[in-house]
């Protein structure tokens, strides 16, 4: 039977390797292929607003979808630890909202852990929400919810006052509670800097080599997402490309009656077939 990776896995392989693997899942069909490449962690994010739903960005995606599509997900990660982001204006309106949405995440959405954005101004909260009973993975540098108030989407920690920021925020995540943090968009020789200091693993998108992880949007990753593509995504494939063709020789064939062929159709015994025509 496959083993379900637990929170404890996750911190010990800081120390003992090899580098933590987690990608995005929104749905059942992903998160089982996801699942089943061994993948360490799977992260039901709030760029689903973006990727799936078609929103602008990520602050439209509400408690109710999130729950909705972490359900999805959790109900067939068998080997991955799933961990559900907390959406925009559910954890940062007060400590007693984040702990009742962070219940609800893991108790409708069956989720393992739950992830938020921020640093220090957030620590109050997730020491509240690993108190309650909930594991939290933080997540700064680059914070998608927050962006407007970055400049845009920009790398952060550029001037050596923002990278002691950031190794601040990272050392108060971890004194909250934390099991990992998420760095993204950080220059590499930061990541290096916060990943050394912390006792607990680094998760990095854009942030280098040197953290303990990595995290990829998968729709980036194998190229399902075609609006833009970050710097810091390798695209493994180019499923969009796979798909569109099928849909184009899919739909020559139906209009040239090509498709359904013979072997695509049932049918039924010639006297049944005598009787009708009889009729």
């Amino acid at each position: 039977m496959t083993r379900k990776t637990t929170i404890v896995d996750i911190k010990a392989r800081k120390k003992t390797g090899p580098p933590i693997t987690m990608l995005t899942a929104y749905d059942y069909p992903m998160a089982l292929l996801v699942d089943r490449g061994g993948i360490d962690m799977i992260l039901v994010g709030d760029s689903l607003g973006m990727v799936v739903l078609g929103y602008p960005d990520t602050i439209s995606v509400t408690m109710d979808e999130m729950v909705h599509h972490t359900k999805a997900v959790s109900r067939v990660a068998e080997h991955a630890l799933v961990v559900s982001d907390l959406p925009f204006g559910a954890y940062n309106v007060s400590i007693e909202k984040a702990v009742e949405n962070a219940n609800r995440i893991m108790k409708e959405g069956r989720a393992d852990a739950v992830k938020l954005e921020g640093g220090r101004s957030m620590a109050s909260v997730v020491e509240a929400v690993v108190r309650s009973g909930t594991p939290v993975q933080g997540h700064i540098g680059l914070t998608p919810q927050t962006a407007s108030a970055l400049g845009g989407f920009k790398v952060q920690g550029k001037s050596a006052e923002a990278a002691r920021t950031l190794i601040d925020d990272a050392k108060a995540l971890e004194a909250a509670g934390c099991f990992s943090i998420v760095l993204e968009a950080i220059p590499a020789p930061i990541a290096q800097m916060v990943t050394e200091a912390l006792a607990i693993p680094t998760i990095g998108i854009g942030a280098g080599v040197h953290c303990d992880g990595q995290v990829l949007v998968i729709h980036d990753m194998v190229g399902l997402f075609d609006r833009f593509t970050p710097k810091f995504v390798k695209q493994y494939a180019k499923v969009s490309d796979i798909i569109a063709s099928a849909i184009s020789a899919y739909a020559d064939e139906v209009k040239n009656r090509r498709f359904p062929e013979e072997r695509h159709s049932f049918t039924m015994k010639t006297d049944e077939l005598d009787k009708l025509e009889k009729a």
